[in-house]
Parts: C-alpha cells; structure tokens; sequence
C-alpha cells in the first residue's frame, strides 16, 4: 500500500484552519446534530422559560408582569415547603446512600466467590424501572394488604417500635401517616440508588494500590484504622463525583414520589418539582411554574459548576484552591451547616436518622475491634471463621433488603385475585395461577402501552447512538476552536434535570401541536439521551489509542475512513454501554411522557401503569403481573451488558 505524508503540520495549515482549527470542518459536520438538537431542546427552552417567568396568563392571553412570579415565592407557603422537602429529601437520602453503598461495596470487594453474581443481583433495584419500584413498595407498605406490617406485627418489633415513639401508631400507615411519609419514601430511594454508588465504590476500591494496605498492615493498623486511613483517602474523589451527581438528580426527582404519594398526605412530600408541575399543569399558570424551577437554579447551577471541576477540571480556568487548613476545615462546616439544617427542617426525622447511622456504625466498628483483636492475638483461623461468618450474614441481610421487594412483585403476579385480597399464601402462591396476566391484557390497553414503550426507546437510542457517535468523536480527537466550551455545553445538559425544561417543551409542544402523540416523546427524550451518550463515548474514544488511528491516516486513509474502520470496531463495548443506557432511560422515562401524553393509545408503559390506579382502588394483582413484564426487558439486557455497564460508569459516564 502506497503511504501518504502525515498530517500537515503547523507552517502548511491555511488560515482558516489556524484560526478555527486543524479540523474544524469535519468537527461542524460532526457537532452540527448534536449542536441542532440541544441548541432547539435544551438551550432555547430555558431561555424561553426565563421570559416565560416574567409572564401570567389571564384568560387566553400572557401579561408581562416583570417579577411579580418571583416575588410572590417569598410569601408561598407552599413553595417554601417543597424547597424544604427536596432538601430534607435529598440530604437524607444521600448520606444513606453513601452508607450503605460502601458497605456493600466493601462486603463485594472482600467476595471471593461469586462477586459477578451478587453484583448482578445487587443492580436489580438500579435498573427496573422506578414505576416498578414504587408499586412494589406501596403494596409492601401498604397497611392493610402489605407484607411489612404483617411481618413487624408477628414479630413484635411494630408494637416494640410503637412503644418506643419510633413511630406514632400500630398498625403503621407508612405512605399515609405524615410522620412516616418522608422516611418511608426516602428508604424507597436509597434502596434503588445503593447499588449505583456501589458499583461506583467497586471501582474506587480496585484502584487503590494494595501496597498501602500491606504497609499499614506491617505498621500495625487495626481494620478501623485501614478504613479510615486508607480506604476512605482512596475513594474520596469517587465518593465526591457520586454524591455530587446524584444529589442534582434526586434534588430534582419527581416520578418516584408522584407515583409513592402524590405529594401527600397533604404536602409532607411534595417537591419544588411537583409545586412546579401542579402550578404549570394542573393550574395553567406558565409563569408561575417556570419561576419556581428557575428559582432553583442557582442551587443546580452550582452543583453543576462542582461535578464540572470535578469530571474536568481543565476545563475550569484557574479554579481557587482555598489554603490547607480553611481546606481541611470546609467538609467539618459544610457538615455542621447540614446537621444544623436537618436539625431544623425536619426534627421529627434528624433524631430517628441519627439513631439509625449510631448503631450502624457501631456494629461496623465493633465488628472490626473484634477481627483485628483475634488477628493480633494469632487466632488467625478463628478471626478467619468470623470474618466467614459475619460476611455470610451481612450479605444475606444485603440480598433480604434488594431483592425482597422484587420477589414480593413476582409472588403476587402469579395469585389468584381472591389470594391477593385475602392475603393468603402470601409468600407461595397455591396455587399459581396466570388470572393477573390474563385481566391484565383483558382490562387495558398494555399490550398498546409495551408496543408505544419499543417504538420511542427504539427510536431515540437510534437517534442518541448517531449524533453521540459523531459529536464524542470530533470532542475527543478532531481538534478545533472551542472544543472545551461545547465539552461544557454537552456536561451541563447531561446532568440538566427535566424540571427544568418540562414547561418550556410543554409550551413549545403545543405551540406546533405534537403532545398526545408518540412524536412529542421522540422529539423530546434526546434532551437527556444525546448529552449522556455523548459524554459516555467521548470517554471512550479518549481511551482508544490515537497511534491505532494515525497509523492509518499514514497508510492513505482519510479522517472518515479512519474513524469507521479503526475507531468504530474498537469502540463496540462503548457503544452497546450507550445503547443500554439510553434505552433503559427511554423505557423508564416518566415525568415527559406524564406530562405530554394524556390519551390512553400513545401512553408508555409507565403513564399507563400509573393510570390503571383510580382513586384507592389499586389493581395489586395486575400491577405486579405488568411490573414483572415490565422489568423482565431491562433486566435481562442488563444481565448480558453488565461488564460494559461497569466499564461506562468508570470510563464515561463518572470518571469522564
């Protein structure tokens, strides 16, 4: 083969090239859908949600009213209620996440045997859809039908909990109770996120060298001492990246504590999200619901800002580092401003919580007191047997907590209708019977619904995997004039929540007449798709070495034609990472599909498994039957996709 000169160097580029960029051709080529699609769907809506904010309808037509929206905020009540819960909300469930999800991850690392497994096991609540984990937890809590109540009460632990005023009464109404609402609904959100900061921790944990495990070791640290020496320095980047971006994506949850409470009882739940939707939706007042969300903006914004310094902190100019010791002193105040914060919004919650992480943490401790003790008393074959032992136990206790919800889901979709109501064989349907499944496809439209869920999940992983296959590539190898700036670009809206832009593409939705219509869903969902598949492949392509690639441009190849026979057949662990993503994001998406769609034929899977609950009637049996058809999709390509789902998580989506 006839080789041709390497790429031009720096004296025979033209001047356009040295003003835009080597390759600023071929990157506009390849940045211009992506540009298109987030300039019209993310940017442009929160610019006209800006002026939307300023406007109040009165009948037909919108009247500028300046800031009248924004100061009407300070004397709401409402508004300053969900502001409260979603920080309550948000605090809480972090710090349990982060809990919890180290110890599993440190309970995995130590595994010997069977880790894929239990990993696989640990990533069921992750990846079922939140519609099914909210009906699968409102039928364990609820308080007549739900197996908690029934399992406290045989065991006398809900009269123990009762009599010692962890709970107001007995039986308990844990969704209903407005005592019980918010700790209930956050336990729901920690059991679904626990195992992303744990698949996250996994991979912080094998990164840190084992050489400083064995000279602390040497230097005689005790296992506590290792933890808070080693382990804890170790993830401290990991922890901060995984904290940071759940925080904005739980400050900003809506479809799980819609389809758990509603907001209620009364407003003991209700988000600033939800305020904005019942403002905007319900009460058509655009501007007074775009002001809520855009209220809140600063507070994303600035977490934005930090999870940016943290992915990419080349990005940043010149960021401040304050001096050691106001450095070291930061965590200890921002620690005590949260206690105090917590202390005040929710008093009832901060002391019952603070019990909880006591004892947990106790127990830890005491456990690694008790290991080392018999480790430097030379009882290495005893500390061996309880190292064995207490393993064994915590990880049936971890595997009790994920998979116990869903096995409750499957149990019940194959009773009788009489077993549900009676509460018979509530463990073991006798017999099993398929009358959910068969009511189910009989009684509404789901086999509509599950044909609607594939043809939008299909569509925008299609779209998502083209535009994100271009725009990663011209951002991690094509080099051009303001490169790092659409970087930016791309990593604020990947992280950019809904409750941003659901006003503004409800608006524009009806200004060209596409809601209740499966186009206003495939137009939309990029909005979350292409930034979050951009950011994942450009990690990828990044980690390609770029000698493979100018080998062949030296052997005569074009730019193009390096990029489809060289770079592409080496990024398949990158794209099908991104094809599972976005199409289990698509699938489990709810608060678009909430919001757009209204008329039962161009609902998804589930909107309409939310709207076969009519008032307190709930279909249990069905709902379990459809939960399980539901999930089975997701869980069985996140089976087979595992290793390229740990890989995205590490390589893209949080490492960057």
């Amino acid at each position: 083969m006839k080789r041709s000169a390497p790429p031009p160097g720096p004296g025979s580029l033209t001047p356009a090239q040295r003003r835009l960029g080597r390759d600023w051709r071929l990157s506009t080529l390849f940045l211009a859908p992506t540009a298109v699609l987030v300039g019209v769907l993310v940017l442009l809506p929160i610019g006209r949600s800006i002026i939307t904010s300023t406007t109040e309808r009165h009948g037909s037509d919108n009247v500028f009213v300046g800031l009248d929206n924004y100061t009407a905020l300070i004397g709401d009540d409402q508004f300053r209620t969900g502001v409260i819960n979603s920080f309550v909300f948000t605090t809480y469930a972090e710090i349990f996440k982060v809990v919890l999800g180290l110890a599993a991850a440190l309970l995995l690392h130590n595994q010997r045997r069977g880790r894929a497994l239990l990993t696989g096991l640990l990533l069921v609540p992750w990846v079922v859809p939140t519609v099914v984990t909210a009906f699968s937890w409102r039928s364990l809590l609820d308080p007549i039908f739900g197996s908690v109540n029934s399992l406290l009460g045989a065991s006398g632990i809900g009269q123990l909990l009762a009599s010692a005023h962890l709970i107001d009464s007995w039986p308990a109404g844990w969704l209903s109770d407005t005592s019980l609402a918010m700790p209930s609904v956050i336990l729901v959100n920690v059991w679904k996120g626990v195992p992303f900061f744990t698949i996250c921790f996994l991979a912080g944990l094998k990164a840190i060298p084992s050489d400083q495990y064995e000279a602390a070791t040497i230097d005689g640290a005790s296992a506590w001492q290792r933890f808070m020496h080693v382990t804890l320095p170790g993830l401290r980047h990991v922890i901060t990246v995984t904290v940071t971006l759940s925080s904005i994506w739980t400050f900003n949850n809506f479809d799980l504590i819609w389809l758990l409470t509603q907001g209620g009882p009364g407003d003991v739940t209700a988000p600033y999200v939800l305020i904005a939707y019942s403002k905007a939706i319900l009460q058509l007042q655009f501007g007074a619901g775009a002001a809520v969300t855009l209220v809140m903006l600063p507070v994303i914004g600035g977490l934005v800002f930090y999870l940016v310094r943290l992915l990419r902190p080349d990005l940043i100019n010149r960021p401040y580092r304050p001096p050691g010791a106001l450095r070291k002193a930061v965590p200890w105040i921002i620690t005590a401003m949260v206690t105090i914060a917590l202390a005040w919004a929710s008093p009832q919650i901060f002391w019952k919580a603070a019990v909880l992480l006591g004892v947990f943490m106790l127990i830890a401790a005491g456990v690694g007191r008790v290991v080392s003790g018999l480790q430097a008393r030379g009882g290495r074959r005893t500390s061996s047997a309880v190292s064995n032992v207490g393993r064994s136990v915590a990880t049936f206790g971890l595997l009790a907590f994920v998979l116990g919800p869903m096995y409750w889901i499957a149990v019940t979709a194959f009773k009788t209708e009489g077993q549900v109501v009676s509460r018979v064989n509530d463990l073991w349907p006798t017999p099993w019977s398929f009358e959910q499944f068969t009511a189910l496809f009989t009684n509404q439209p789901f086999g509509r619904w599950y044909l609607n869920t594939i043809l939008v999940s299909a569509a925008s992983t299609v779209v998502a995997l083209i535009c994100a296959v271009l725009a990663g590539y011209a951002l991690a190898r094509l080099r051009f004039r303001g490169a790092q700036g659409f970087t930016v670009t791309v990593l604020l809206t990947y992280v950019m929540p809904g409750a941003l832009l659901f006003i503004p593409l409800y608006q524009l939705l009806i200004g060209v007449r596409l809601t209740d219509s499966l186009w206003s869903l495939v137009v939309t969902y990029p909005t979350f798709t292409i930034p979050f598949a951009t950011w994942l492949l450009a990690g990828y392509f990044s980690s390609i070495p770029a000698e493979l690639e100018e080998a062949a441009l030296v052997d005569g190849c074009s730019r193009v034609q390096a990029f489809g026979r060289v770079v592409l057949p080496l990024a398949k662990p990158g794209l099908l990472a991104v094809a599972l993503f976005t199409l289990t994001n698509a699938w489990n998406e709810f608060l678009f599909a909430f919001v757009f769609i209204t008329k039962d034929e161009f609902k998804t899977l589930p909107v309409g498994m939310q709207s076969m609950i009519a008032g307190d009637v709930v279909p249990q049996g069905q709902l379990a039957a459809a939960s399980l058809l539901v999930s089975i999709p997701v869980v069985v390509m996140y089976a087979f996709g595992q290793r390229f789902l740990t890989e995205g998580l590490t390589a893209g989506a949080v490492k960057g």
